[in-house]
């Protein structure tokens, strides 16, 4: 099983993270890694977690300077 990652360089985009921490929460999930590695998983997971986070709540105040400080749905139609 590969050792997770602990190094604090971000992902090159928001798909990129989110594909890393759901790889990280499958690996995790199995439980047969040693406790040195899951806390390493976890911590990474975690950073992912704050990256994703802050990459929504961008387009979020992008999508409020772009319909006036008003958040509305997004229409696709």
């Amino acid at each position: 099983m590969p050792k997770a990652s602990t190094s604090d360089s971000q992902p090159i985009s928001f798909e990129a993270g989110l594909d890393e921490l759901n790889a990280l929460v499958a690996r995790m999930e199995t439980g047969d890694a040693p406790l040195a590695d899951m806390l390493a998983s976890y911590q990474r997971g975690t950073a992912l977690l704050k990256y994703c986070e802050s990459q929504l709540q961008a387009a979020q105040e992008q999508l409020k300077v772009l319909d006036g400080d008003t958040l509305k749905p997004l229409s696709l139609s």
